[in-house]
């Protein structure tokens, strides 16, 4: 009888009292080294991650495959020492599947590659979000588990306000956070809800695709640049042309795409997008930074005027152990908000505006977030404090609560 590779294993994975984890064990059918394929041990490994719901896979040559779970990292024991030649390998598989490089030319992209991103799917296991990269003279992957099904607010613990923000009229819409935080996933929830809530048709600019949209309510479109475009600027460019109500745009990564993405709000799009940015008065600081010195002011009425909201992010450890919780900072356009966006001097005040705004508009800063997510038991008084934009103000509102 032949096994299927991933009914060789048995997983065990326990956290301690403390938090942390033991090394991952994956027990092998015997002489498993010698009986599988590097591929199908990447397969088994691939499909293990998604049932134990590790957000990340990491391979690099000298070690073994590794996982991230609840924010750690483990060692998977048990299968075999990564080399350079199994990397590459692995590395050829995932250009040509996601059409990065051809049978014919993927030995010469591998030989040549400095950095990539690019998608990867697994058959009745999943979509994973790759970056490869070239290391000490070999390659280095890591692998981020995009479910297959599109989550909602509910399930990713998100605020209330957030379902009416996805189906704004028009402006921009960022969503905000370190690599890790679930921006897309929070990218993703908003999309769909716009989806589902609205006759349209939605645009999204991806590098690469990671969730996959089915028509609702609107029609999606769904570009990668590289398979579908060159540049997040010249899709944007030829997205205004392509009759769009809503159109996503992966990332915020430069001058041309953040100047497109605001003209795109001032004609009457709502426009989706992210930064790698802490909190709102941070994001506004980046988009205006950009721009040369003498466009910035124009850049920040521009902003000022077209800025619908900013949702920003952070992944916290759970107090029973159990993962992770995500702590949200919500901005919302009002009048005093634009006010404080297009008059560089007051822009300090936001979030005190933030605060002050979360009964009538559903605004809320990181720090009443973290306080709730402690007076609820979800996180420990540790981690509320490490976490907090000033330890200081947030131990002293604690002694009022």
């Amino acid at each position: 009888m032949i096994l299927h590779p991933a009914a060789c294993f048995l997983l065990s994975s326990r956290r301690s009292a403390a938090g942390f984890f033991p090394p991952c064990v994956l027990s092998s059918c015997s002489g498993f080294a010698n009986q599988m394929s590097i591929l199908n041990a990447f397969h088994a490994v691939l499909r293990k991650a998604v049932e134990v719901n590790a957000s990340d896979v990491h391979l690099s040559a000298g070690g073994p495959f590794r996982l991230r779970v609840g924010g750690a990292i483990i060692n998977v024991q048990g299968t075999p020492r990564l080399g350079a030649a199994e990397m590459n390998e692995i590395a050829r598989r995932i250009l040509v599947e996601s059409k990065k490089a051809t049978p014919e030319n993927v030995d010469e992209v591998v030989y040549g590659l400095r950095e990539v991103d690019c998608s990867y799917s697994l058959p009745e296991a999943g979509r994973f979000r790759v970056n490869l990269c070239s290391q000490r003279g070999s390659v280095a992957a890591v692998l981020r588990n995009i479910p297959l099904a599109v989550p909602n607010f509910e399930q990713l613990g998100l605020p209330s306000v957030l379902p009416e923000i996805a189906v704004e009229d028009r402006g921009l819409v960022l969503l905000t956070g370190v690599t890790g935080s679930g921006k897309s996933s929070t990218l993703a929830a908003m999309v769909s809800h716009a989806s589902r809530s609205k006759a349209g048709k939605i645009i999204t600019i991806e590098d690469p695709i990671e969730f996959l949209f089915p028509d609702s309510k609107s029609i999606i479109v769904q570009r990668e640049l590289g398979s579908d475009t060159d540049s997040f600027g010249g899709a944007l460019r030829a997205a205004l042309r392509q009759d769009p109500d809503v159109i996503m745009v992966g990332e915020m990564r430069d001058k041309a795409t953040i100047d497109i993405a605001l003209q795109a709000a001032e004609t009457g799009h709502l426009v989706f997008s992210t930064v790698h940015t802490t909190d709102a008065m941070k994001s506004i600081s980046r988009l205006i930074s950009v721009f040369d010195p003498s466009e910035q002011h124009q850049a920040r009425l521009r902003l000022a005027e077209n800025l619908r909201a900013v949702v920003s992010q952070r992944l916290l450890p759970r107090a029973d152990g159990q993962g992770r919780v995500v702590a949200v900072e919500v901005m919302r356009r009002t009048s005093t908000i634009e006010d404080c966006i297009a008059d560089a001097t007051r822009t300090s005040e936001i979030r005190d505006h933030i605060a002050e705004g979360r009964t009538q508009y559903g605004m809320q800063t990181f720090d009443q977030h973290i306080s709730e997510l402690y007076q609820q038991g979800l996180i420990s008084l540790d981690v509320a404090m490490s976490a907090a934009s000033s330890p200081d103000d947030f131990a002293r509102s604690l002694q009022f609560q």
